[in-house]
């Protein structure tokens, strides 16, 4: 943004940028929450561990069958009330219920999903049936590494939800891009 500003002839600071960063980043998030259309019926869930001050903490993450963000938690724990917490909130904030939910065979999962009345749903996979909530961990730990590890969890979440928010808009998946005819000119198509 510094670089952009610059060539309009606009200088402002890396700090500037930080604070309109924390002014208008949930409310651009909230927008394209709003303007997206509904998830799949087929989510896969996942944890991570992640660092933050140093503590260990563990990042809960909802991808649906597209590969769009649903929703990510920060949490202390790794348990049945973590994941109770990611799958109460991912009901209120979408409405619906999914079709089925792929996790991994972590028993908090089975755990939440049991108080929830959604075990007939929740689909408990190795790794392969949940390669796509796995693989979405990795714009994630680029982030990381660019900013140099969080500071805070309320300040991991508050990035990490904008930051679900904007990679949906900006990531295109293979599949959902048309293909050119055959004979067409690329640039016509």
């Amino acid at each position: 943004m510094e670089e952009l500003l610059a060539q309009r002839g606009i200088e402002v600071s890396y700090e500037t940028i930080r604070c309109w960063t924390l002014k208008f980043g949930r409310l651009f998030a909230q927008n394209l929450r709003r303007t997206r259309s509904r998830p799949t019926g087929r989510w896969h869930l996942d944890e991570m561990v992640v660092r933050i001050g140093g503590k260990r903490m563990f990042l809960w993450r909802a991808v649906d069958d597209e590969g769009e963000v649903l929703d990510m938690l920060v949490q202390e724990r790794r348990n049945k009330a973590a994941a109770l917490r990611l799958l109460r909130k991912l009901l209120k904030s979408h409405g619906v219920h999914p079709e089925t939910f792929t996790t991994d065979k972590l028993a908090s999962y089975r755990a939440a999903a049991r108080d929830l009345g959604l075990t007939d749903r929740h689909r408990p996979g190795g790794m392969r049936e949940n390669n796509r909530a796995e693989n979405s961990h990795l714009a994630i730990r680029r982030r990381e590494r660019k900013q140099q590890k969080f500071k805070s969890q309320a300040s991991a979440q508050r990035f990490l939800s904008s930051h679900a928010a904007i990679y949906n808009t900006f990531n295109t998946q293979p599949h959902m891009i048309l293909a050119c005819p055959r004979g067409v000119i690329q640039v016509q198509c």
